[in-house]
């Protein structure tokens, strides 16, 4: 009995009316998604529901499956649906199934705003606690989760999938389409590696680029450096903005209104076709690159960073996940190393991430795992940076001594880019 329970409530609902108050056609689009999603039908049923008050009647039915079941139930008069979708794990896991399929039928009823609910059910061993628990693959056979007291809010931008729950471990903690994002209590793991390893081997940062970063902790690391004179943040969802302004300043601190910040809400890829500005700092704070922000981890894009960085600038990102994720770290070190001159992997765990996670500083000019302590520690104290609570100059040189497996995979990724004018 051991299983996964899924269930989404969708309001604002845009998708055909024949979805909403036909039954044969609602049965043909539950149907063949679960067929597709690898899951196994054994029966059916679906009944329509007549006129009310001269409002079109719903439909409600269920598909029967050998995993366990599909239940749906549409209010056209509402412009709402629920789904209810639980999968048994007893000879095999049907987890990855079961949340594709989820997607899938989420996605077709074009809603405006989405609740949804997970529950581990069943499981004998399991101690009982209280919360929701939420997990994210690693891969196709590797998941990590975190349980959370409350949800704060959920809702379906222009783009993604945004939930904002919170706990007493992490925090509030941002998701966007079900992968976790950045929480206040964890976040200075990634943001100070994503920041001060590049910008400290900087003599003095003056413009700063970030893709990405709707929520603030990468500007707010970056301001700490009093050469900074301008940052650029390049934000594609204004909803994530919104939602960081409103409930996240534990880890922006201000910085997204802060009068040295200029934030533009569109996409990136198009900002840096079009923009004439040199940087110094070009920060990708993105989703992963199987996500929307795909466009921006591919050669072509990154050639164009490369057009746009003022002399000695640097471009930091993030690669995956080394261990779970081999071959995306491995193409996406050969992709930098065929751009730039110098290329920098580096690594840390990061507890929200659930793994160690893999970064990297590309270059024309500057070797940040050359940084010796001594020159570290002065340019901290020139630019009275004291508040971290990550990095420190020994962290610094541990960040860039990679473990054997990781180095093995970033090792002759590519041939380093050839000299340009």
């Amino acid at each position: 009995m051991e299983g996964l329970h899924l269930t989404a409530d969708l309001h604002e609902c845009r998708c055909t009316s024949a979805l909403m108050t036909s039954a044969a056609a609602l049965a043909d689009l539950c149907r063949g998604r679960t067929l597709k999603s690898g899951l196994t039908v054994v029966g059916e049923h679906w009944h329509k529901f007549p006129p009310h008050l001269g409002e079109p009647g719903g439909v409600t039915g269920m598909l029967l499956l050998a995993e366990s079941h599909l239940a749906v139930h549409t209010w056209p008069e509402r412009d709402a649906v629920t789904l209810d979708l639980y999968v048994c794990n007893f000879t095999e896991d049907n987890s990855q199934r079961a949340r594709a399929l989820m997607s899938t039928l989420v996605d077709a009823f074009l809603p405006g705003r989405v609740q949804s609910q997970q529950l581990q059910r069943g499981d004998r061993e399991q101690v009982p606690y209280e919360g929701e628990l939420l997990l994210e693959a690693l891969n196709a056979r590797s998941y990590y989760g975190f349980r959370f007291e409350r949800r704060l809010l959920s809702r379906r931008t222009g783009f993604q999938q945004l939930d904002l729950l919170e706990s007493s471990e992490l925090g509030r903690t941002l998701l966007l389409d079900g992968r976790f994002m950045t929480s206040e209590a964890d976040e200075f793991f990634y943001h100070e590696a994503l920041v001060h390893p590049a910008a400290l081997a900087h003599p003095a940062p003056r413009k700063v680029l970030i893709l990405g970063g709707g929520d603030g902790g990468a500007a707010e690391e970056v301001l700490k450096h009093p050469s900074v004179q301008q940052v650029t943040l390049v934000e594609l969802d204004p909803d994530v903005l919104q939602v960081a302004r409103e409930h996240l300043g534990r880890i922006h601190r201000g910085a997204l209104d802060d009068p040295r910040v200029q934030v533009l809400c569109q996409d990136g890829a198009a900002f840096v076709r079009a923009t004439r500005e040199r940087y110094d700092l070009v920060l990708l704070d993105l989703t992963d690159p199987e996500t929307a922000a795909g466009p921006l981890y591919t050669r072509d894009f990154l050639q164009q960073l490369r057009g746009v960085l003022a002399l000695g600038g640097m471009v930091v990102l993030h690669l995956g996940a080394p261990f779970h994720e081999g071959e995306q770290v491995r193409g996406l070190a050969a992709l930098l190393r065929a751009t730039f001159r110098c290329v920098n992997p580096f690594g840390l765990h990061v507890p929200l991430y659930g793994a160690y996670w893999a970064f990297a500083v590309a270059s024309d000019a500057i070797e940040p795992a050359s940084q010796e302590p001594p020159e570290l520690r002065s340019r901290l104290a020139a630019r009275g940076i004291a508040d971290l609570q990550y990095y420190n100059p020994e962290v610094h040189r541990g960040l860039f001594a990679l473990p054997n497996f990781y180095a093995k995979l970033v090792e002759g990724a590519g041939t380093p880019a050839a000299a340009e004018a």
